[in-house]
């Protein structure tokens, strides 16, 4: 019984205890939703009205840029989008665009892949150096550039220390959770999160009436103690690809409340973008859509009035000086660039043939003249040259050329103290380098290294990195890092990943921590595998990055290096509207908020948020959905929001680096949001979501205001400081460096002087400070030798210049490194005496890098110097032509020699340079040409098949230099190539055939065509004409052509003979000639050859005779009779005019007949030693074929026209023409080959 009892009180205690632990389960366990992906968000440009609007953009400085990104700083996990970086110029303000659309808002998911962009946060120093290094539409540039056109923008500095709070977007359709752990809605919690109640934030809302379908916003808000900001919103069609509808809206009260300026711009206005000028930020610029009108609207007084200004040209892109807030540069988009000294009052056209995005202002103390502009301007599609001009007077007078060539196109990069060019030399191009505005040198590569290209990352610290893609890279660059000068370069990493950007832009995967000097993150390519590795002592030193001990849920993480490790999403979105996923902030120094997976390699699946707040030496996990960071006040807060498709209510804040998170309420009604703009540079903290109740709803514009939750001003107390180290090693780049950071949970505003205080202390120099200098590698050890192909006089360039060089000892102390004392003497460079050595490695090219000149143009031939003392080393130029000079030094060469060649040729120039320990001397052939004008083809018209005839070409004018000559005959797809204007060529089949030959000089090809016939046999004879028709020749060769074929229709209609057995062509020259042939008929192709030959001597005896008996004559115009004669007496019948009697008359006659029958017995025993008569045939061969005399390559300019002089003949076929017997003597054949008719 008591078994029994005690059996069924076990089975009670057991459901009860399985009862209580379901219970506690169902109780505190919050439902999971899982998204499961149904579609795939495509790659654009800019959003259309049915796509997301979840997707960030990092916003930045200068202009107000389009709202897509929270400036301030943010990190959002599972996205992998790349976007372009540049320099942001400092200052104070926030400018974002915001991307909605009307799509639902519903719960259906996209695909990871679509889901790949990360939010950038704060100062994020991601080198990226774009093949175009100026976006198109408006996006910031290089070295400053402040293009302020805010379709798009790229951030390389990311924003200034001045700025406080961040702005982010997100498209308006549903995203995908899949990248995280669950997906909750709005009212769960997450484990990460304080279960405490949610606290209302205070709060403001706006809506923006009737902007319902506008899809984009252009966010102004300058800060600087204002309280104004600018919003322009506008319908982007992206069907025309155009601005159709714009709003403008002012508000004067940080956000509360806002007005709408339509009316002050004008109502049927179309504002397209919106500019400020990064000096002055009172000073406002609008531009109006081109497509209804080209003006713009200039406000002075930060938007409250606009006084519009036509303008004569469309504007691509503005370029604003870093300096004067009034002068502008305007790129149009017929590549004409101009100037405004007035703020875009008024405009002056400074160039036209500019290199899109290859324009800059001067800098100060660089050089010559504040206002300067550097551009590279096109001289043809290969070629471009590099000047300066003066701001108003750009004329050829005022132009300079510091580099005296042609450069590559689109090679410019003005870029702080460097000026980068590329030159072709034999085939190749040549990367040259100036530093500080001085002349231009080859940039030193470790040989061997041949870059498909390269791309300048970064001038800062003066120093220049750059990523090359080696010949045998294809998704990868290998970094490098160069001495002060930019010249001597030595590798920094290998394997870096790179990707193409938007519009072909390079990005490589190289990030600077913000705050920290020397501290970079790399994506490197291992065996196949992602791998993020960090280097503390700017790329001397690299490892991988050790993965959090712990999940968000506190689990064990084991992960073992090298094996595993955390890898980093570096890169930014190749999608203009959607931004990076890795930030860090200056005045946040040591921490850094990226998305990244925990495994053996990087990938796009399974992403988290991680944080570190001692720079990348220990990591956590704090979030496991998709959520965007943000800094506040300054650095010293975190704010979350959350990436979701649905409504929100909710954003979470930290005081404590990300370790705990606190649930604030910041409106009544869940809000879809679009984007979040924050106050730059100021201290009261105020945040602005932009976002929509609905899917059609008008903007609603929530002003946040965080000052309630920040008890007062923070002070000493409320910090403590932390040293930077690297595992656990406190001397970083020479220094050790204490930061001060806010104490955990201390809700005070920092003050702007108080978030940078650091302190630091210099190191004794150990070898870990050295990095290998040019031409030497590092071994496994760690110590630096010498390359094999190293040659260490090669760095002896400081002797050309000077008396002395550092000698190295194969390492170099980084720029940037600080370290004193200890092994500073045994590693650092020594100060030696030139050597006394004789000059090697001479170098001698033209500056356009060919070796065609032109005659009667300058020529500037550059000169080089490998080696050699320039004080003691004297240079000789000989320029070929019996003419040399000679320098004292090689100072006086550096901008070129000039020499002017008054003859074509090819010359030997040679240049020597000369000491007293010996001498070194190159060469050039350099061929001088003119332009080639004309090329005429001479030949017979009429050729015998089987024998070789003449062909010979006639050059106009006749000396322009090296000719090489291309022939093609009939179809033959590949020519006969040949120096020489005159070949030979036999023919083996009857009939028409085409000859074409090509003449090319330099750049330049000249064509000519004739057409050519070939028999067996056949006759011919020449033919004058009356002298009237001298003076009406032209001496062209459609008049030739046009009296060929009258002459052949009145031989016809005299003689009877058929029109196809006859050709005749019209000689070019004075007086007028021609050639008559009688050929056989097409059909007579049988019979005994003695059958043929009689019947075309039948037919020349009645052509005589006609010609004789003045019977072939032509009308040339009314009262114009032009007779035709044979050249020479034939023995055909004379016709006796006289008036004498019948009986005298039948004598001759009978006289007459006999003589005719003797002459025909003559003439057919001996044909072929009567004169007027030419007779070919190809059973002669004894005899060879008589043709028409040429002269090859040589011809008089003449200026009527193609009327040529020299012993050539141009047949015509299928032509008429005339003649008449002048004085057979001076009858002159022309060189020009007749057609045949």
């Amino acid at each position: 019984m008591e078994t029994r009892l005690g059996h069924w009180l076990f089975i009670i205690l057991f459901e009860w205890i399985w009862l209580f632990t379901l219970t506690s389960i169902l109780g505190g366990t919050r439902a999971e939703v899982r998204c499961i992906p149904s579609c795939q968000l495509p790659l654009i440009t800019a959003f259309p009205p049915e796509l997301s609007a979840l997707d960030l953009t990092y916003f930045g400085d200068g202009a107000a840029d389009e709202f897509v990104g929270f400036t301030e700083g943010s990190a959002t996990a599972g996205r992998d989008d790349r976007q372009d970086v540049a320099d942001l110029n400092a200052s104070e303000e926030s400018s974002s665009e915001v991307q909605t659309g009307s799509a639902g808002r519903n719960a259906s998911c996209l695909e990871k892949e679509a889901l790949k962009g990360q939010q950038e946060l704060s100062k994020p120093k991601v080198f990226s150096q774009r093949a175009d290094p100026t976006p198109s539409d408006g996006d910031l540039t290089e070295n400053g550039k402040d293009d302020t056109r805010n379709t798009s923008v790229y951030v390389e500095n990311g924003e200034t220390e001045d700025k406080d709070v961040a702005s982010w977007t997100r498209t308006r359709s549903a995203r995908s959770a899949e990248t995280w752990s669950g997906f909750r809605p709005e009212g769960g919690d997450d484990a990460s999160f304080s279960d405490q109640e949610e606290v209302q934030l205070t709060s403001s809302t706006f809506a923006l009436t009737g902007d319902t379908a506008h899809n984009q916003a252009m966010v102004h808000w300058s800060g600087q103690n204002s309280s104004v900001i600018l919003m322009l919103t506008k319908y982007y069609d992206f069907n025309s690809g155009r601005v159709t509808e714009s709003s403008l809206w002012r508000s004067t009260d940080y956000g509360t409340t806002y007005e709408k300026l339509n009316e002050k711009v004008g109502q049927k206005t179309i504002l397209s973008y919106l500019y400020v000028s990064p000096n002055n930020k009172r000073k406002i610029m609008l531009l109006t859509d081109p497509e209804v009108e080209s003006s713009l609207l200039i406000s002075l007084d930060e938007g409250a009035s606009y006084q519009k200004h036509s303008l004569a040209f469309d504007i691509l892109s503005l370029l604003f000086h870093p300096e004067q807030e009034d002068w502008i540069l305007a790129y149009s988009h017929d590549q004409k660039l101009y100037v405004s000294v007035e703020f875009g009052r008024r405009w002056q056209l400074v160039h036209v043939g500019v290199i899109p995005n290859r324009f800059y202002w001067s800098r100060l103390g660089l050089d010559k003249e504040q206002g300067m502009i550097h551009l590279e301007i096109s001289i043809s599609d290969r070629r471009s040259q590099y000047i300066t001009c003066k701001l108003q007077n750009c004329s050829d007078g005022n132009k300079g050329k510091p580099f005296p060539g042609f450069i590559i196109p689109n090679s410019l990069v003005v870029q702080d103290e460097y000026v980068f060019i590329q030159v072709p030399i034999g085939g190749q191009s040549v990367h040259y380098v100036s530093y500080k505005r001085h002349a231009f040198y080859p940039m030193k590569l470790p040989k061997y290294t041949l870059p498909k290209d390269l791309q300048i990352i970064s001038t800062d610290d003066n120093q220049v990195v750059a990523a090359i893609q080696d010949w045998h890279q294809n998704d990868s660059y290998n970094l490098y890092m160069s001495e002060s000068r930019g010249l001597f370069f030595t590798l920094m990493l290998e394997d870096a990943v790179s990707s193409g950007g938007p519009e072909g832009n390079i990005m490589i995967d190289l990030y600077e921590v913000a705050g920290i000097k020397g501290v970079f993150l790399s994506n490197k390519v291992v065996e196949n595998q992602v791998k993020t590795y960090i280097t503390y002592n700017k790329g001397r030193d690299w490892r991988l990055l050790h993965a959090p001990t712990t999940d968000l849920q506190g689990n064990t993480v084991y992960c073992e290096q090298p094996y595993c490790s955390l890898h980093l999403h570096l890169h930014v979105s190749e999608n203009p509207y959607t931004s990076g996923n890795i930030v860090s902030k200056d005045s946040a120094p040591g921490i850094i908020i990226a998305s990244g997976v925990v495994g053996p390699e990087l990938t796009n699946t399974n992403v988290s948020i991680y944080i570190t707040s001692d720079a990348g030496n220990t990591w956590r996990e704090v979030f496991q959905e998709e959520y965007s960071v943000f800094f506040l006040n300054q650095g010293g807060s975190l704010v979350a929001i959350r990436h979701t498709p649905l409504p929100i209510r909710h954003i979470w804040l930290s005081f404590d680096e990300g370790r705990n998170w606190d649930k604030y309420s910041f409106t009544s009604s869940p809000l879809y949001v679009d984007g979040v703009l924050g106050e730059p540079g100021e201290d009261t903290l105020i945040m602005t979501i932009f976002g929509h109740f609905s899917h059609r709803s008008e903007w609603q514009l929530v002003k946040i205001d965080f000052r309630s939750i920040f008890r007062a001003r923070c002070t000493s107390e409320d910090y403590l400081t932390w040293q930077l180290h690297n595992e656990g090693e406190v001397c970083i780049m020479g220094m050790k460096r204490i930061f001060q950071k806010l104490k955990a949970n201390a809700q005070c505003v920092k003050a702007r002087d108080q978030y940078i205080s650091q302190m630091s202390d210099s190191c004794p120099c150990t070898e870990a400070d050295f990095e290998c200098d040019y031409g030497f590698e590092r071994q496994i050890d760690g110590s630096c030798t010498p390359a094999f192909w190293f040659v260490p006089s090669a760095t002896f360039r400081d002797c050309i210049a000077g008396d002395s060089f550092l000698n190295t000892t194969g390492y170099r102390r980084a720029l940037s490194n600080n370290c004193t004392e200890g092994t500073l003497l045994k590693y650092s460079p020594r100060r030696q005496n030139c050597p006394s050595q004789a000059p090697r490695g001479l170098q001698l090219l033209t500056s356009e890098g060919t070796l065609i000149a032109t005659l009667g143009r300058n020529v500037t031939f550059l000169v080089f110097l490998e080696e050699g003392l320039s004080s003691t080393t004297s240079i000789t130029v000989d320029f070929g032509d019996g003419t040399a000079i000679s320098y004292v030094n090689t100072s006086s060469i550096e901008d070129g020699v000039k020499h002017i060649y008054n003859k074509v040729g090819i010359y030997q120039v040679s240049a020597t340079a000369t000491n007293t320990l010996g001498h070194d001397r190159v060469m050039l052939y350099l061929h001088v040409t003119c332009q080639l004008e004309q090329v005429q083809l001479t030949t017979p018209s009429v050729v015998v098949k089987n024998k070789a005839v003449n062909l010979s070409t006639v050059l106009r004018p006749s000396n322009v230099g090296t000719v090489t000559y291309y022939w093609w005959f009939d179809n033959k797809t590949e020519p006969v190539v040949t120096l020489d204007g005159m070949m030979s060529f036999t023919f083996s089949n009857e009939g028409t055939h085409t000859i074409n030959v090509q003449a090319s000089v330099g750049n330049t090809v000249h064509q000519d065509q004739k057409t050519v016939a070939v028999y067996d046999y056949f006759r011919s004879h020449v033919l004058a004409f009356s002298s009237n028709l001298d003076e009406m020749n032209p001496g062209v060769s459609e008049w030739r052509e046009d009296i060929g074929r009258v002459v052949k229709s009145s031989v016809v209609q005299v003689t009877g003979i058929s029109e196809e057995q006859l050709l005749v062509a019209v000689l070019s020259g004075l007086p007028t000639t021609a050639e008559i042939f009688i050929v056989p008929e097409k059909r007579s192709r049988h019979g005994a050859m003695e059958e043929k030959w009689a019947h075309l001597d039948q037919l020349s005896q009645v052509l005589l005779s006609a010609l004789n008996q003045d019977l072939v004559q032509f009308s040339l115009k009314p009262g114009v009779q032009v007779n035709v004669y044979a050249t020479r007496l034939s023995t055909a019948p004379l016709v006796d005019s006289s008036d004498s009697g019948h009986s005298g008359t039948a004598v001759i006659m009978l006289v007459s007949v006999v003589l005719m029958g003797l002459a025909v017995f003559v003439i057919y025993k001996f044909k072929r030693k009567i004169p007027g008569i030419n007779t070919y045939t190809v059973e002669q061969p004894d005899k060879e074929q008589e043709v028409i005399p040429t002269v090859t390559s040589i011809a008089v300019p003449n200026p009527e026209g193609d009327k040529l002089t020299s012993d050539h003949v141009d047949v015509q076929l299928d032509s008429n023409s005339s003649g008449y017997l002048p004085s057979h003597t001076d009858i002159k054949l022309s060189d020009e080959a007749p057609h045949v008719f």
